[in-house]
């Protein structure tokens, strides 16, 4: 065991009995490539890529390899999934390095002062697939540096020059706030939408959920997003028997997955699918919203309510072979009748679609079916997935990453606080409220966060995307079960994103709070990635709880954001997604919406029906003690609406029909 043995990340864990002498990333091994002035191997992955278990598996667990990285380098492995802030800046140092972008794992070559000066991402022992290969690459590498140190020097001087630079041509624009770069990224998607599949380019494609939301709120692009969502429900991407989706997929057609499941993207689909069943009803999107609560919730979700962070893609050190299955498999199981049904469903009459095995997608719809069949054929094909789906979970189970993020765990609360409001399942509630219970309990210490917890150790400050996914979770679970309570936590976590991550004189948010430790640059991330970014979601929710609260401090930061990032949003808009949806509302600002009464919850659920990206609904209470000036409205002798845009409110409503007639206006 090397010292990896002692970390909760399970990637790191994953790599505790290589023949390599691994260090975490900490003073440790900082300093021992100082005192040894040797230059540092540095690889950064996760433990659900499939790419990192090829290369550990190839180089990592090769006594060979391992003797040359042990005599030659200080060798630190990070968990991306920990330590988002080292991988956002090796990731740029990579593309500045190669020319080329990034991915898992990422191969750096540091100088004791933790400057890059050679990478890549995956390189196999011996010379293929067009890549050098380690065996070759490490000792040269190491004789460079020996033998050349003055050029790798000043190269790495150039290149840290350039990352300073890239963070440093940030400045306010002087221009008002306008709603040129929502429209022009609006219009770049319409003309980038495949029209035949659905969503943005060519394979491979991801979901890219924070694109459709902004599709969704307008309703003339909302099609683009409907459409997309169709398309990934119907297809291979989305786990037709388990629910959930996977992480992208690798053709054009939304057919063949990479195979890992991860919490951020289902948490971000279960918001769109719920949204997508309230615009449209059709039962797709209730079945993909569905999919994916009851999989978190049974698959996902620890014994003391957290989050776990990932599914692995591969089992049994093959990719996809938890999910695929052969025809002579499938007849095995089901009789004549389910095995008729599920073959029109799953297409199983056309060749297989993964290395001589099919992975499901929806190949017809229940109504061709059963016509086809000559009757219903819903209580079949129910049948038939629960049968197959029995015989799938006495297979081989992919590795679970059990670490639970606090970023990612506030958007699964949000989301499933969000659905619960749209389909009124009790259940989806309570498991977000058991996953709120659980952060605020391990991981919100002295109105601070840390960022991640396994096996009940928590550690780590916590980053600029864990407080502005919690604050925007917190809106969404009031809207599901207000309280005056997570009403005051809403408020101390925004008051410690303030605190911890604003730049007061500039304008928006670091990445890492000033009390971080000090590495190579101090980003402002604004441009989204798999997730959305913590700035543009920063600016949305500080937006949102500042009319909330009539507060305009936030009302200020989230100004003083967007202007910062206008002239980003503009050139890039498509890549600022999350900033636009902020820039929406602070041009046209959100309703808010109070109901009190007896009839307060009755009224919320009719609310609820309707899709209406732009208000946030409270049902309070009556009598409830210690309200905000902005939320108390007094006492009603039967049900009341407040509702108010901006800085203009009607006179409360008393009638049902005439809110839901002015909530449409």
């Amino acid at each position: 065991m090397n010292r990896l043995a002692q970390e909760t990340s399970p990637y790191l864990r994953q790599h505790a009995e290589n023949p390599v002498d691994w260090f975490p990333w900490g003073n440790e091994a900082l300093d021992l490539a100082r005192k040894l002035d040797r230059p540092i191997l540095l690889s950064i992955g996760y433990s659900s890529c499939h790419w990192c278990h090829v290369m550990a598996r190839e180089c990592f667990e090769d006594f060979e390899i391992a003797a040359l990285m042990n005599a030659h380098f200080v060798n630190i492995k990070v968990d991306r999934e920990e330590r988002p802030d080292l991988d956002h800046i090796y990731q740029l140092a990579h593309a500045m390095l190669t020319g080329r972008s990034g991915g898992w794992p990422l191969t750096l070559f540091l100088s004791s002062e933790k400057t890059p000066f050679f990478g890549g991402t995956y390189f196999p022992k011996e010379a293929a697939y067009g890549l050098p290969g380690f065996k070759e690459i490490l000792p040269r590498i190491a004789d460079a540096y020996r033998q050349n140190r003055g050029e790798i020097e000043a190269y790495s001087a150039r290149l840290e020059e350039a990352l300073e630079e890239s963070v440093q041509k940030l400045a306010p624009s002087d221009k008002a706030l306008d709603g040129g770069p929502v429209d022009a990224a609006l219009a770049s998607l319409e003309k980038r939408l495949d029209p035949v599949s659905g969503g943005f380019g060519l394979a491979p494609k991801f979901p890219n959920p924070t694109l459709l939301d902004l599709c969704l709120s307008h309703p003339r692009y909302a099609q683009l997003a409907l459409f997309t969502l169709e398309k990934m429900a119907e297809g291979g991407i989305r786990d037709q028997l388990g629910g959930g989706f996977f992480r992208y997929s690798v053709d054009d057609t939304w057919t063949i997955p990479h195979f890992e499941k991860m919490l951020y993207d289902n948490a971000c689909l279960l918001r769109l699918y719920a949204d997508a069943w309230v615009i449209t009803k059709k039962p797709v999107f209730r079945d993909a919203a569905y999919g994916i609560a009851n999989w978190t919730m049974r698959e996902m979700q620890s014994a003391d309510g957290g989050y776990y962070s990932s599914m692995d893609a591969d089992s049994e050190h093959v990719e996809g072979k938890f999910y695929c299955w052969t025809r002579e498999e499938i007849a095995s199981i089901l009789d004549k009748d389910e095995f008729a049904a599920a073959s029109l469903l799953y297409g199983l009459d056309a060749q297989p679609n993964f290395e001589h095995s099919y992975h499901f997608h929806l190949a017809s719809d229940l109504d061709a079916i059963s016509h086809k069949l000559g009757k219903d054929a819903q209580p079949v094909l129910d049948s038939a997935k629960a049968k197959l789906f029995d015989a799938r979970a006495r297979r081989v189970s992919p590795e679970r990453d059990e670490k639970i993020l606090a970023s990612w765990n506030a958007l699964m609360i949000g989301a499933m606080a969000h659905a619960h409001r749209v389909f009124g399942e009790a259940a989806w509630l309570y498991s977000a409220r058991q996953a709120l219970v659980f952060l605020r309990t391990a991981l919100w210490k002295t109105d601070r966060l840390l960022a991640t917890c396994k096996d009940g150790q928590a550690k780590l400050n916590a980053y600029l995307d864990d407080y502005a996914y919690l604050l925007d979770a917190m809106l969404e679970f009031l809207q599901a079960e207000f309280s005056v309570e997570a009403l005051d936590f809403s408020i101390s976590v925004a008051e410690a994103l303030l605190s911890r991550f604003e730049d007061n004189a500039e304008g928006g948010f670091y990445f890492t709070s000033h009390d971080h430790e000090a590495l190579l640059i101090r980003q402002k991330p604004a441009e989204d990635a798999a997730i959305p970014s913590g700035n543009g979601v920063a600016a949305f929710a500080l937006q949102r709880l500042g009319h909330l609260l009539g507060e305009p401090r936030y009302l200020e930061s989230a100004r003083k954001t967007l202007l910062l990032f206008r002239e980003a949003a503009a050139s890039h808009p498509t890549a600022h997604a999350a900033m636009l949806k902020a820039l929406v509302e602070a041009i046209s600002p959100p309703s808010i919406l109070i109901l009190q009464g007896k009839e307060n919850k009755t009224w919320q659920e009719a609310v609820s029906e309707r899709y209406l990206p732009h208000v946030t609904a409270l049902a309070i209470e009556e009598g409830t003690a210690d309200l905000p000036q902005a939320l108390d409205k007094g006492r009603a002798e039967k049900t009341s609406a407040w509702l108010c845009t901006g800085t203009t409110c009607l006179p409360p409503i008393f009638v049902l029909s005439e809110l839901l007639s002015a909530l449409s206006s």
